[in-house]
């Protein structure tokens, strides 16, 4: 893949993620290296979009761990326990917050973040390789359009995780 990003701007978000989807298949399906894959993913995610933070979260040790991301400085360590990351780690499910202030344990690593939507990454075995987080500065910022084109990106990431690269 080029490194230029082809999508249609001011299209609505389903738009995009169709169109940035294969792009980000094509983009990894040749580099073996989950950190390369994961920075380029949140690149493209940031560029498309332009989200206030997206980044991931690996799991070592028993907590999420900072990875690589595209946005302001952030949290480097969060337990399985605390705030959206936590939540979607120990329950396995992607989880909406409309408005991170009413989400009980919220971890403020940037104060002008409104809006979250984490989804979990897994990867051998079925166990939790970690989480792709992306914040919004606009309050209520996240649908059912973003989990279904945040999921099909994660589906590309636990190929690589499980695979090494993409089963194609």
């Amino acid at each position: 893949m080029s490194e230029s990003l082809q999508f249609t701007q001011n299209a609505d978000r389903a738009t995009v993620y169709a169109e940035i989807t294969p792009q980000i298949e094509a983009l990894i399906s040749s580099e073996t290296d989950i950190i390369a894959n994961l920075a380029n993913i949140a690149a493209v995610l940031k560029q498309a979009f332009g989200f206030f933070w997206v980044g991931f979260y690996i799991e070592k040790d028993g907590d999420l761990v900072l990875g690589p991301f595209q946005g302001p400085l952030a949290c480097t360590r969060i337990r399985p326990d605390q705030g959206v990351c936590g939540h979607a780690y120990a329950t396995r499910e992607t989880v909406i917050v409309p408005d991170v202030d009413k989400f009980p344990g919220h971890i403020a690593c940037a104060s002008a973040s409104k809006s979250e939507i984490v989804v979990p990454v897994f990867g051998k075995d079925g166990e939790v390789f970690g989480v792709l987080d992306v914040d919004s500065d606009r309050l209520d910022d996240f649908s059912e359009i973003d989990v279904t084109g945040l999921g099909r990106v994660v589906k590309y990431v636990e190929a690589v995780v499980e695979h090494g690269r993409l089963q194609t």
